[in-house]
């Protein structure tokens, strides 16, 4: 004799599944179980759990945490959504100056986006946050994803992933030799300019997250206290980072958001000029240019607390000429901007010549304003 199954667990049955794609279609936490992976290079980026995309809306794991920086790198006008995670029972400590030491098992991620155009290359310029921009994801109607950075804080050290993002926005794939896309950036007064935006290898991550030049150990640049510093507009309302960060069992013990430092942000008009400018640099610049990191040769050193003389650059001399001087007799003379080779370098869009020199293959119109300000406001000081 058949045992019947009551009507109720019966549609439940049937439901299941279809419930079950429904939230996953969604986009909702239940798709995506962030964890920790301890070695190798998984293929997707969904192997990670950090984040899940249906084509239609990228929502954040649960425990992902977003954040952002108060000035932040500049990569070819990409607009980015960061996140931290962390396994369970573990949180990040303190540091006053440098990025904050997480433990092992922490996945950072940072995922570069545009805003869309009307075709299918083309790709807005915008400073302000893309459409579909959300504190847990992204509304990717109006947004093309590009590619999706993962920093992993393995046993042995950091480990740089890059995944690409493929055309249905579905899921980024892994690529250790990078990509190349060839992309048309429209400026809000309509000028185009076409631009090949490069995703780095993994040689290229490490290169430029190895800030020590001697050690070679890579590790994250952005979240360091005096970047975090700001608030967050986060589901719940607005909150300082470093607070949150500290309520969600992230970070232990801090000072307290008056006795932490903070870079002023660049676009900050009623900022000081100088504190502007220094913070720009030094998010920017100052991962190669300081005592020990790969420009260390260069004897050019652009971190927030670099005193004013020939490290920041002040009547130093090339160590090198070229054309990557542009014929200028300074890394900065003050007064003369026009005169000043860093300037110069953040100019050009020569890929032999041009500063950094990845992630970028376009002029950042509003860093080049600041800094030609900043130098043009100096007292001129050199002497042949």
């Amino acid at each position: 004799m058949k045992r019947l199954v009551p009507m109720r667990v019966a549609l439940s049955l049937i439901l299941l599944p279809v419930l079950s794609l429904a939230l996953f279609a969604c986009g909702g936490p239940e798709s995506s179980t962030p964890r920790y992976i301890a070695e190798g290079n998984p293929p997707l980026l969904s192997d990670w759990g950090m984040m899940a995309s249906n084509g239609r809306s990228l929502t954040l794991g649960p425990r992902v945490e977003p954040y952002d920086l108060v000035t932040p790198l500049f990569s070819d006008y990409a607009h980015k959504q960061r996140t931290i995670w962390m396994p369970q029972g573990v949180s990040a400590n303190y540091r006053d100056d440098q990025v904050l030491d997480f433990p092992v098992g922490t996945v950072i991620s940072k995922t570069f986006y545009y805003p869309r155009g009307s075709g299918d290359d083309e790709v807005l310029r915008s400073l302000d946050h893309a459409p579909g921009w959300r504190a847990d994801g992204l509304d990717l109607a109006q947004i093309r994803l590009v590619e999706t950075r993962i920093l992993v804080h393995r046993e042995a050290g950091w480990a740089a992933i890059p995944y690409v993002w493929n055309s249905e926005q579905t899921e980024a794939h892994l690529a250790r030799a990078g990509d190349i896309q060839r992309l048309t950036l429209v400026a809000p007064d309509g000028r185009r300019e076409d631009f090949v935006y490069a995703v780095p290898t993994s040689n290229q991550c490490a290169g430029c997250h190895a800030i020590n030049n001697t050690t070679r150990e890579i590790e994250p640049i952005g979240p360091a206290a005096r970047h975090l510093n700001r608030d967050f507009d986060y589901l719940s309302g607005p909150q300082n980072q470093l607070a949150h960060l500290a309520a969600v069992g992230y970070l232990g013990t801090w000072p307290g958001s008056e006795a932490t430092p903070r870079d002023a942000d660049y676009l900050d008009e009623t900022a000081d000029l100088n504190d502007r400018a220094r913070s720009y640099l030094d998010i920017n610049c100052a991962h190669c240019h300081n005592p020990t990191g790969p420009a260390d040769t260069s004897g050019l050193h652009l971190r927030h607390d670099t005193a004013p003389g020939p490290h920041l650059g002040f009547c130093k001399p090339p160590i090198a000429a070229g054309g990557g001087t542009g014929n200028r007799p300074y890394a900065i003379q003050p007064g003369e901007p026009d005169q000043s080779i860093l300037l110069y370098r953040m100019q050009i869009t020569d890929p032999g010549s041009l500063m950094p020199e990845l992630g970028r293959a376009v002029e950042h119109v509003e860093g080049i304003a600041l800094i030609y300000d900043w130098i043009a406001s100096m007292s001129p000081s050199c002497t042949d």
